[in-house]
């Protein structure tokens, strides 16, 4: 299914882009005069909310100056619903993301593609995709709005003051970022034909397990099951490929950890978000890796991070993704006494996941073989959670759960408590270990589920 292709102004109405394109010279020319002013006069940077207070009326103190001279030259000026749309238009490229702005509007889309400025294709929340109308006028227009978000970004993260730096040049080519709206931006030029950026959405950035089997994610077994196992203090680890709700499905999980423990987030990006709710978890302290600077210095990465959180007398420290060698830190901790610990891996499957961790691992600087790090992976992982697609890919569901037993020589033994139906969706198999449901019934677990869902329809679906 290709959906509608949605233009910068949401219209097609002739010569609108050309006068959005002098709206908002204008109206950045104006703004860099007074921006300019009012750090002259006070020493310090325009706050952000008073740059754009003063950007709406300047766009609306120019489209008056606009409809003045046309009347004066015996045009007819513009139309009030064309005058909103391109005062909306230049809103969003000074204050927003430019021609990005109507897709992150649209609450569907999940994921935004673009391979240059005009070949740009959407990925909905239905699962279907299509191909939507161009971000800019060019691929240098759509560098610089990139550039402007990088610099919007850095900051965000500070506060106005003393931004960190978001290269992106033919030096840097590459670029991660996350936008206001909390989507995660990653851009790259150079390397490519032409600048290409995807976008990844979060639609569900507060969530509950409650909030998951309304969605069909988990379905009630699934639900007591983690609720148990976050009050147990488990380190579980959630794989899946990419875009199958593995950031979403660990928002869910923290959401059952205690309000009064202290959490440490590390990430690539920020993503995670876990600090944004004070009511729920008043006590975050959210790191984030850091690229090396013009100089080739000051970069910080997630290994780094891990080492300095676990100094923060954090309860749990939770990983958006494991995606390097922070995978030996991050499983001697969990070892050594950081249980109920939370991550997700990139894996087409629940024993998958093992033979990533060992791929990390043995590309570390620790360079571990084999039968080290599965040893270490037994000690440290409690349950791996696989979530896929199902229902012709409209639905993202659990699909595995792994209990992790012991190592056994060159492999991990481990116990495929639910593992995927008729249908892709996970329906009981192996018996738990009796040590895993006794931890699990401590916390309000209630066994028999397991057993009811083995003869129920649908494997407890239904």
């Amino acid at each position: 299914m290709t959906s509608p292709s949605p233009s910068l102004l949401g219209a097609g109405e002739s010569g609108e882009i050309a006068v959005v394109g002098r709206i908002r010279r204008e109206v950045a020319e104006r703004l860099t005069r007074a921006a300019r002013a009012h750090e002259t006069a006070t020493g310090s940077l325009m706050p952000a909310d008073e740059r754009a207070a003063m950007t709406r009326r300047l766009i609306g103190e120019v489209l008056d100056v606009y409809a003045t001279e046309e009347m004066n030259a015996g045009r007819a000026p513009l139309r009030p619903e064309v005058e909103s749309r391109v005062g909306r238009a230049v809103a969003d490229m000074l204050l927003g993301a430019g021609g990005l702005q109507p897709l992150l509007n649209d609450e569907r889309i999940e994921e935004v593609n673009a391979n240059g400025c005009d070949q740009v294709f959407v990925r909905y929340s239905d699962g279907t995709r299509g191909q939507v109308g161009p971000i800019a006028d060019s691929d240098a227009e759509m560098v610089e709005l990139i550039r402007r978000l990088a610099a919007d970004a850095g900051r965000a993260e500070t506060g106005g003051e003393g931004a960190e730096e978001r290269r992106w040049d033919r030096a840097a080519p590459i670029l991660n970022l996350q936008l206001a709206d909390g989507s995660r931006l990653h851009a790259v030029m150079s390397v490519a034909r032409r600048p290409s950026l995807s976008i990844r959405r979060h639609g569900y950035v507060k969530v509950t397990l409650a909030d998951l089997e309304q969605l069909g994610t988990v379905n009630p077994v699934l639900r007591e099951l983690f609720a148990a196992a976050v009050r147990a203090r488990l380190n579980v680890l959630i794989a899946g490929r990419t875009g199958a709700g593995k950031t979403t499905l660990l928002r869910a999980l923290a959401s059952a950890i205690p309000r009064d423990e202290r959490l440490v987030t590390i990430e690539d990006a920020y993503e995670l978000a876990l600090d944004a709710d004070k009511a729920v978890h008043p006590d975050v302290v959210a790191l984030q890796s850091r690229e090396a600077n013009v100089e080739g210095e000051g970069a910080i990465d997630m290994s780094s991070l891990f080492r300095s959180g676990l100094r923060m007398s954090p309860d749990r420290v939770i990983v958006g993704e494991i995606r390097g060698h922070e995978v030996i830190p991050m499983l001697n901790a969990m070892s050594q006494g950081n249980d109920g610990s939370l991550g997700t891996v990139h894996a087409s499957s629940s024993a998958g996941a093992f033979n990533k961790l060992l791929i990390y691992a043995a590309q570390a600087p620790e360079r571990l073989d084999a039968a080290t790090t599965y040893l270490l992976v037994a000690e440290a992982v409690h349950l791996v959670v696989h979530l896929g697609f199902v229902a012709d890919g409209a639905v993202r569901a659990v699909t595995s759960v792994r209990e992790v037993v012991s190592a056994d020589g060159l492999a991990v033994s481990s116990n495929e408590i639910l593992r995927p139906g008729p249908d892709g969706r996970a329906v009981p198999g192996a018996p738990p270990s009796t040590g895993l449901l006794s931890a699990l019934a401590g916390c309000g677990f209630d066994p028999g589920l397991l057993d009811e869902a083995r003869t129920a329809p649908g494997g407890g679906w239904a």
